[in-house]
């Protein structure tokens, strides 16, 4: 099964901080890690300078994606459906949800918005 994992297990692996890096480092392997266009944005908005910029985009890019038309548009409707606004789930976060069912992958997270909102069967444990 497919891994979605979001840039808060992004952002422990790349600063090397275990279990996040081992075990997503294992799953990149084997190729069941898998990523969405949002969370690269985010990673690459949370660089420190232009020498961390250029290290996350050389890496980020083998990272297998997820492309789904239309996602945005989904994840605000899906929003808009589901009232995640008022839960304090923002855009991104609702892409990343609608991927992850949409996919039926797990979704690998640290936001606890998220991990209190999602069904369990779509969260990795």
């Amino acid at each position: 099964m497919d891994i979605l994992v979001d840039s808060s297990v992004w952002f422990e692996f790349f600063q090397r901080n275990d279990p996040y890096y081992k075990e997503v480092q294992a799953y990149l392997e084997i190729l069941s890690v898998k990523i969405i266009d949002p969370v690269i944005g985010e990673i690459l908005q949370g660089a420190l300078n232009q020498t961390e910029l250029n290290f996350l985009i050389n890496h980020i890019r083998y990272v297998p994606r997820i492309e789904i038309p239309h996602l945005f548009e989904k994840a605000g409707e899906y929003s808009f459906n589901h009232r995640l606004l008022s839960r304090g789930i923002g855009l991104i976060d609702a892409s990343l949800i609608v991927a992850t069912i949409e996919t039926d992958s797990l979704l690998w997270t640290l936001d606890k918005k998220i991990l209190g909102f999602l069904d369990t069967k779509y969260l990795y444990d």
